[in-house]
């Protein structure tokens, strides 16, 4: 048996998330679907982030081990050849018997677009949240820092959820408006973009940070709100729940 990483992006939408499930298409379905024709048994696919229906990756990390014996180059292309071309095979690399994408993660990335324009950019519309009126930017990028260091992330946790602990380390939370994009001269508008490094996150822990940025870039609360969010650790008192589809799983650190 050979054990394999692989590097994947894909546009979620479209999809019911990550994770296999009874009912609608899954990219770990597919993926699995595809390495059962290239090693004649069901294989086990594992995820390092277990994204929701509508949500992106750019650098998405899986393993798996195959019985078959295949160069990680062609295993790159036999899989791209058995997928759809919203999902890519990026990269593989063979790796020890026990590497294990989920648990052996040290750092993961998330970013987070916002179209911010009174008119939705038609090449966006897919990969980004709309948000018209003024944004604050300075000012969300303030909150934004608060969030750095180790906290108990409970008021960002999607309702219903149950997690052993919900305290994060977060190394960097940054806002930035992107200088560049597609159809930024053809639609008015502007692309922000939120992106966090942290240790884990808790299910809708960025959407709801980014719904709660949103709320302090509108000027309905100051930068300094953010800080009695996560001290309340009350999911009520925290913004709403960004859409998925501006999300992004953008890569993952291992030592």
């Amino acid at each position: 048996m050979t054990t394999f990483k692989i590097i994947l992006a894909y546009d979620g939408a479209g999809f019911v998330g990550w994770q296999r499930q009874t009912s609608g298409t899954s990219i770990q379905g597919l993926l699995e679907d595809a390495l059962r024709a290239l090693d004649a048994r069901d294989v086990p696919v594992t995820g390092a982030g277990r994204t929701d229906a509508g949500v992106h990756a750019l650098g998405q990390v899986a393993s798996f081990s195959l019985a078959r014996a295949m160069a990680p180059d062609v295993l790159v292309r036999a899989m791209n050849a058995r997928l759809p071309d919203t999902i890519r095979v990026l990269a593989a690399t063979e790796a020890p018997a026990a590497f294990h994408a989920r648990f052996d993660a040290r750092k993961k990335t998330y970013r987070y677009r916002i179209w911010n324009g009174d008119v939705m950019s038609p090449f966006e519309c897919a990969q980004a949240w709309h948000v018209s009126g003024a944004l604050d930017v300075e000012q969300m990028a303030a909150a934004a820092r608060l969030l750095e260091g180790r906290h108990d992330f409970a008021a960002f946790q999607g309702a219903g959820t149950t997690t052993r602990t919900t305290a994060r380390e977060v190394f960097s939370s940054s806002v930035i408006e992107l200088s560049q994009c597609l159809g930024c001269s053809v639609v008015r508008g502007r692309l922000l973009v939120y992106e966090i490094t942290g240790n884990g996150f808790l299910r809708h822990m960025v959407r709801t940070i980014v719904g709660t940025l949103v709320e302090i870039g509108r000027g309905r609360q100051s930068a300094a709100w953010m800080r009695e969010v996560v001290a309340s650790r009350d999911r009520a008192r925290a913004g709403p729940t960004a859409p998925a589809a501006g999300l992004f799983l953008a890569g993952v650190e291992y030592d």
